[in-house]
């Protein structure tokens, strides 16, 4: 799963969300951040008003929430949505060689590899490249890594944003 904060940086980059059943979420209230819902027909469900989209919690005695808006929500893609949002440039997801999962891009004619521990996580930062051209982990992210291999094949790590339009 990624993380909330590799989440939000795909938000503020743009990354839109049309909640619906099997979208996990987080409700971005301090006190429920460490909470992850479902959407689902059951029990977390999308109540779509001309005001804006409302998560509705039906049934859960557990919780004293009955509904939050979705600007109050954090998206947490999945897998395959994160490889769907890729599109054509999604070329192949491999393990790399010290066991991370490997996603690897094509923008612009450059073939582009990132790899984390955790595949979402490598997907994710796939997509982050895409859509504002970042290729860094963010300072204090101590689990996985993103590495750049040029078209020669050599491993680099980049020092700053890559030249060229990546963003779509």
């Amino acid at each position: 799963m990624i993380t909330t904060d590799l989440a939000q940086r795909l938000a503020r980059a743009g990354v839109r969300w049309d909640p619906a059943p099997g979208d996990r979420f987080v409700v971005t209230d301090p006190q429920m951040a460490d909470d992850v819902f479902v959407i689902s027909n059951m029990t977390v469900d999308v109540h779509r008003f001309p005001q804006g989209t409302v998560i509705g919690f039906n049934g859960t005695t557990e919780w004293a929430l009955d509904s939050v808006e979705q600007d109050r929500t954090l998206w947490l893609p999945r897998e395959e949505q994160l490889r769907s949002l890729l599109a054509a440039t999604f070329r192949r997801l491999e393990r790399a060689p010290d066991g991370d999962w490997a996603v690897a891009i094509e923008v612009n004619g450059e073939p582009t590899t990132f790899s984390h521990v955790d595949v979402e996580q490598a997907y994710a930062h796939a997509l982050l490249y895409l859509v504002t051209g970042e290729m860094t982990m963010p300072s204090g992210d101590t689990v996985g890594d993103t590495v750049r291999k040029p078209a020669d094949g050599s491993s680099e790590r980049p020092a700053g944003k890559p030249t060229g339009d990546a963003a779509h």
